[in-house]
């Protein structure tokens, strides 16, 4: 047995024993890719336990984070903050090493995976950011951002579609220092993958244009160092490390079964597995030896410590860069931001004018992206019609990367997972923009995104049955409450410009991801005293008042005006109508008690909410009595007038609502 063999069964042991010890988890993962891993984290990861967020570090994502003890194993015993403690404790909980990998939990992870396909996606963003990065800050003599992005991904990632989309772009893109390591053991859960996933692998991503490396033995260590060594030389692809691999492999009577993919191999089955391997230890017990030999910190010290000596060297030669570098990797936005929105919000204060808010939004970006070199922006095929360009919008191409805007293709899903992946490298803030019924195509990654407070904003035009024509297919109705839905997602949908600045200022400061949802059709700009526009942040504020209101009208964005209209001429009849303007609900959500009462107090029953779109998000604010002008079935084509005449989305409509 060699000593990388030797050090390989230790992450082996522990993976099964936590797993054993928590009567849940995924063995065959970790034994098969026990030795890959050590070959890679032993002789080629740049990393350091003791600082692991080091700017120039390699990225390693397990994709298939199934196999989370792989990873945690591989934390514990090179030196990060992961106790035997927390490696017992897995899958317990409030434990640290939860059933898959989850970014700001433990350090060390690089993002949360376990949705298959998404983590290689997430992957492709990071090498993006690092390319990126590297062609706007790098100087002769000083490459400050260096380093790779290596994956590990099984079958079922590359059955996920979303592996497709992402794949095809980085190779588009010629991502080289993206290095993925394929799990073809040949097994899923349901047994042999010969029976459903039959694709040429080598020919696919050769077509992708990445470059393969065929049939590697995930157990020979010169084979995969250098299989490595060739992948760091391809410069201008990534690379696809075929593995041959034995998921469960040392398993006697399991090993190359899928009875060992998502459940504990057994008290027996694991004794018979420490004999096979000639591992002589009790449960969670590793030797000095291996420790020493598994420990990074000395190591990853000095790589840091040499990167550290050549930013010294960078900071004097080009203080500026450096700066620029350091805050943006650091998330601070530029202190001239603030003016820049203080200006813009004294020029449309009271802004009248007929812009669907996609050109409004459009708007915003002329005015912030010039100071903001961190905003990336993108769209899935549809830069002309969510308007996600601005004047100095400059493509990312294979031979230009030092630009600021990412044609995505039609690849929504693989658009917010690779959105993702620049995120959690840092150094941007990116946007990405898609149709919003298209949201549904998005919203795993979304969601994910959510769940790791990564400040990413989403574009979602033609928010509504305002699409007219294209009809029901392209008509939203249920997305707006879908996204509602997603803890952490701050979702706004303003009803002009100046409600589309307000939101755009928002995604900015937010700590996490943002969707403005914008309506192709157009808008028109309210009136507001500097009161009621301070009050817009916070989510929602009385828009149109009276002395004693008696009845209340919410809306949302291209409706407020309706509901403006219709209030002024019942006002003028002798009714007494609020208006309350509600973009964003989860933000209003948050304010304090008082000022909620006081937009919306609880002696006024009389309400109507109206929204394009599923009404029962609506009834807790109008309550059991209030009545919501809605949709409750899919759109129809039409010119947009018509549609929203059809659907009673008119100044009589809501008259005749409020006053039944």
């Amino acid at each position: 047995m060699s000593s990388l063999h030797y050090l390989a069964n230790a992450i082996r042991f522990l993976s099964i024993d936590a797993i054993q010890k928590a009567k849940s988890g995924h063995p065959g993962l970790p034994l098969g890719m026990a030795d890959i891993a050590t070959v890679l984290w032993q002789e080629f990861l740049h990393h350091n336990p003791v600082n692991p967020k080091w700017l120039n570090r390699d990225r390693f994502v397990l994709s298939n984070g199934h196999g989370s003890m792989l990873l945690y194993s591989l934390l514990h015993l090179s030196g990060y903050n992961v106790t035997i403690e927390d490696i017992k404790q897995f899958r317990q909980l409030h434990s640290r090493t939860p059933g898959h990998p989850e970014y700001n939990h433990l350090p060390g992870v690089e993002t949360t995976t376990g949705p298959l396909g998404q983590g290689l996606a997430n992957a492709v963003g990071m090498s993006l950011a690092e390319k990126i990065l590297s062609a706007q800050f790098n100087r002769p003599n000083y490459s400050v951002i260096d380093h790779y992005t290596y994956a590990f991904a099984g079958d079922g990632c590359l059955m996920e579609g979303l592996s497709h989309e992402a794949c095809s772009l980085a190779g588009t893109l010629g991502l080289g220092k993206l290095i993925v390591f394929w799990d073809d053991n040949g097994i899923s859960i349901d047994g042999e993958v010969s029976r459903w996933f039959t694709d040429d692998t080598l020919k696919r991503f050769e077509a992708y244009n990445w470059h393969v490396i065929p049939a590697v033995n995930s157990y020979d260590d010169a084979a995969l160092r250098e299989a490595i060594c060739v992948a760091q030389k391809v410069t201008d692809k990534p690379s696809l490390i075929c593995c041959k691999t034995i998921i469960g492999f040392g398993a006697p009577n399991l090993a190359g079964k899928h009875e060992c993919h998502g459940m504990p191999l057994g008290e027996e089955e694991i004794a018979a597995a420490r004999k096979n391997l000639s591992w002589h230890f009790p449960p969670f017990e590793i030797p000095q030896d291996i420790y020493a030999a598994w420990n990074a910190k000395e190591k990853g010290t000095k790589l840091e410590s040499k990167w550290n000596n050549l930013f010294q060297d960078y900071q004097k030669e080009f203080p500026d860069l450096a700066a620029e570098l350091l805050r943006r990797v650091n998330g601070a936005l530029p202190a001239s931001l603030s003016e820049v929105i203080a200006d813009h919000a004294k020029k449309i204060i009271n802004k009248i004018n007929g812009l669907a808010t996609r050109k409004s939004s459009q708007n915003c970006l002329e005015v912030i992206a010039p100071v903001l070199p961190e905003l990336i922006g993108g769209s899935a095929d549809l830069a002309p019609s969510n308007l996600t360009m601005w004047f100095k919008s400059k493509a990312v191409t294979r031979d230009d990367v030092n630009g600021n805007y990412i044609h995505y293709g039609v690849r929504e899903f693989g658009m917010c997972a690779i959105m993702n992946g620049l995120a959690l490298h840092g150094g941007f803030i990116p946007y990405g923009g898609t149709f919003l019924v298209f949201a549904d195509y998005c919203k795993n990654a979304i969601r994910m995104a959510a769940m790791m407070q990564l400040k990413v904003i989403y574009v979602l035009t033609h928010d509504s049955i305002g699409v007219g024509e294209d009809g029901p297919t392209h008509q939203p109705i249920e997305q707006l409450i879908m996204l509602r839905t997603i803890p952490g997602l701050s979702l706004w949908r303003p009803c002009d410009e100046v409600e589309t600045f307000v939101a755009w200022q928002y995604a900015l400061e937010n700590s996490g991801p943002t969707a403005l949802a914008l309506t192709r059709q157009k808008t028109y700009g309210e009136h507001r005293t500097e009161e009621i526009f301070a009050n817009i942040k916070r989510g929602g504020y009385v828009l149109v008042d009276c002395e004693k209101p008696e009845a209340l009208i919410i809306a949302t964005g291209s409706e407020v005006h309706i509901a403006v209209k219709a209030a002024q001429k019942l006002n003028q009849e002798g009714k007494k109508i609020r208006v309350v303007s509600m973009p964003s609900v989860d933000v209003f959500e948050r304010q304090d008690a008082a000022y909620r009462e006081m937009v919306l107090p609880n002696h006024i029953e009389k309400r109507l909410a109206i929204e394009a779109g599923i009404t029962s998000g609506w009834y807790k604010y109008v309550g059991l009595k209030g009545k919501v002008l809605g949709i409750e079935h899919f759109g129809i084509s039409a010119p947009e007038q018509q549609v929203f005449a059809e659907f009673g989305f008119t100044e009589e409509g809501v008259e005749k609502a409020i006053n039944n």
